[in-house]
């Protein structure tokens, strides 16, 4: 059997959204009949990874410098007798992946750091026009736009999403961490809304159980953390908050209207250009502006128009039809 390997990290400072989407992109591959191995920096991911019916292999080096492991990563090359290489990592260098053309390197990418020393690009973000490659072909080597956004199979085909009159239940997401501490502000800020709040925690959110204390008396409040089916909750909700990246293109799949925020620059093409399309209204970034004030204005907005609601949805799910991992699969396989 062909063996496809992964070269991607997870840890409480990047979150889970890489490795994330290279576990979509992994499944997709599974149904081609193919292997995948995953190489990762440390040990933080390989809990995940077994679970998901994945080997990992753990390089025990230093996540931020990726260019001190392309001697253990060659030999293991050598080894295992590797032939194809995802990477997902925004640490990469020109040096790295220059060392690794022995095998062929596909590059998951929405940055647009520097010109990539490799086989064939991948960038499913919605503002890929604004790169350099924005204009190339498959032909090329460059398979670009929101057709190849590597959701889970979950997200695939899904039916139109049935808008109800008033907002009832809103979703609230931040993303793996929550390093900015804006879970807590954003329900407070929901305190005296006579909606159903339901939060959900990233893995690696700390202060879980403290927060679940301090609204017990609210009856409308409700907390999870870690969950393994969020789509369900997107799908029953009204309204979604949601932080940058790619949780925003799974809102899109299920067709659930949502506001974004930002925390972090490598966001702000992301929401920026939802909000331009006219997909997802930005409320801004926490740390320059009050996005609780401005999310709770939104709020309002969306609860008296349906219809507004209604156009949003249909306009979502025509721009996201959640195959992308299988295109990308195809692209590793073929």
């Amino acid at each position: 059997m062909d063996t496809v390997f992964i070269r991607v990290d997870m840890n409480p400072v990047i979150a889970t959204g890489h490795m994330m989407r290279c576990l979509s992109i992994a499944d997709a591959v599974t149904k081609f009949g193919k292997k995948v191995i995953f190489i990762t920096a440390d040990e933080y991911p390989s809990e995940l990874l077994i679970q998901r019916g994945y080997e990992n292999i753990v390089l025990h080096t230093d996540w931020k410098r990726m260019e001190e492991e392309t001697v253990k990563l060659k030999t293991l090359i050598k080894e295992y007798g590797v032939k194809k290489l995802l990477v997902d990592s925004y640490q990469v260098t020109a040096d790295y992946l220059q060392e690794l053309r022995e095998v062929e390197v596909i590059y998951l990418d929405d940055l647009d750091a520097f010109e990539y020393p490799v086989d064939k690009v991948i960038c499913y973000a919605n503002y890929f026009r604004q790169f350099s490659y924005g204009q190339k072909r498959e032909d090329e080597g460059y398979y670009l736009g929101m057709d190849y956004v590597p959701l889970r199979n979950v997200f695939q085909n899904c039916p139109a999403k049935k808008i109800s009159n008033r907002i009832e239940k809103v979703l609230l997401l931040s993303g793996g961490s929550d390093s900015c501490g804006i879970i807590k502000r954003m329900v407070e800020a929901f305190k005296d809304k006579e909606v159903t709040l339901i939060t959900v925690c990233g893995r690696f959110y700390e202060g879980f159980e403290e927060l679940k204390e301090e609204y017990k008396e609210y009856s409308n409040f409700v907390f999870y953390q870690n969950i393994t089916n969020l789509e369900e909750y997107m799908k029953e909700v009204d309204l979604a908050v949601s932080a940058g990246g790619t949780t925003l293109y799974e809102l899109c799949a299920v067709g659930t209207p949502t506001i974004s925020y930002s925390f972090a620059d490598n966001q702000l093409y992301n929401v920026r250009q939802f909000e331009k399309d006219g997909l997802i209204d930005y409320a801004g970034d926490v740390r320059m502006d009050d996005i609780f004030s401005n999310v709770i204005k939104l709020y309002e907005k969306y609860d008296e128009d349906s219809i507004v609601r209604k156009e949003r949805s249909v306009l979502m799910q025509q721009m996201v039809d959640g195959n992308g991992a299988d295109r990308i699969a195809r692209i590793l396989v073929e």
